[in-house]
Parts: structure tokens; C-alpha cells; sequence
């Protein structure tokens, strides 16, 4: 035996066994990384949706109470309408008193 021979056991890998394996771990762990990544940007986007979704019921329950007097709506307008009406009746008196309205 040479002094300096290397002795081969069974499971040493060869030159293209060791590329296969190694090209193997690369991918593997780039595939690795990538799924972080999804799963990260994933996770992220969920507490972005949670917090809109929580500001959106706040919004509609502020709107559902902003709402609640609706039934108000058309007395309010009959009663503007009827001062509106009275505001030009002045108006119009007071321009032919003052001789400034033709009518």
C-alpha cells in the first residue's frame, strides 16, 4: 500500500454526485427562502386587511348612527322650504318698497 493513497470508502460521492447534491441544497434552500418570503409577505397582508376591515365596521357603525334620524329628513326639508318661500316674499317687498325688484 502507498503511503500516501487515499483510502475509498463506499460512500464517497464522485464529482457529479457531489455537483447533483450540491446543486440539491441550492435549490432546496432557495425554495426555503422563497416560501419565508410568500408566507411573510402573506402574514403582512392579513394584519393590512385586519386593520381595514376592523376601521370599516367602526365607519359603518359611526354611519349607521348618523343615520338613525333619517325619517327627520323630509320635515326638515318642508320647514326649510317654507322659510326659503318666506325669505323671498321679503325679498320682494322690500325690493318694491325700495323700488330696486320689477316685478
Amino acid at each position: 500500500m502507498e503511503p500516501h493513497a487515499v483510502a475509498q470508502s463506499p460512500l464517497a460521492l464522485s464529482a457529479g454526485q457531489h455537483t447533483a447534491w450540491s446543486i440539491g441544497l441550492i435549490v432546496g434552500l432557495v425554495v426555503i427562502l422563497a416560501v419565508v418570503a410568500l408566507l411573510s409577505t402573506l402574514i403582512y397582508l392579513v394584519k393590512v386587511i385586519d386593520t381595514r376591515v376592523a376601521t370599516i365596521k367602526q365607519t359603518l357603525t359611526t354611519a349607521d348612527a348618523n343615520t338613525e334620524a333619517t325619517a327627520l329628513l323630509p320635515v326638515v326639508a318642508g320647514g326649510v322650504e317654507a322659510v326659503l318661500a318666506e325669505g323671498l316674499q321679503h325679498h320682494l317687498f322690500l325690493g318694491r318698497v325700495l323700488g330696486k325688484v320689477k316685478s
